[in-house]
């Protein structure tokens, strides 16, 4: 019925953090669209960035900073991912260590963004 998820949207505090932070760290492509919403794009899937205090037509009923937990799926050493990490001053909070995905085991780092959301990066094995 489902292929895959086209984008899920972040709730933040700071609007101008958060796009750095994902930028810098996590590689993904700022842009805006409809002339004023904001995103970060990835190669197959986007974040929608709202402010905590943007007028939003339609959206979730409580959308509140620092509630996401979302994994994502790297290609590159995590070892070198690891080095990045560090180097951007980002604690990491456990990792590595070995999880299920969607697609078999894993190997997984956790470390938060600037609003608190829990983020994991893993490659699978």
């Amino acid at each position: 019925m489902l292929d895959r998820i086209d984008h899920v949207v972040l709730t933040t505090n700071d609007v101008d953090a958060c796009i750095s932070f994902y930028t810098r760290v996590l590689g993904f492509e700022y842009e805006i669209f409809e002339e004023t919403r904001k995103a970060l794009k990835s190669k197959n899937f986007k974040i929608n960035v709202h402010s905590k205090e943007e007028a939003i037509a339609l959206k979730a009923k409580f959308p509140t900073p620092g509630s996401l937990d979302l994994c994502f799926i790297t290609k590159m050493q995590l070892s070198v991912f690891e080095m990045h990490l560090k180097s951007e001053g980002v604690e990491i909070l456990e990792g590595p260590v070995e999880r299920t995905g969607s697609l078999g085991k894993m190997i997984s780092y956790y470390f938060n963004d600037p609003d608190g959301n829990l983020l994991e990066v893993s490659a699978y094995s």
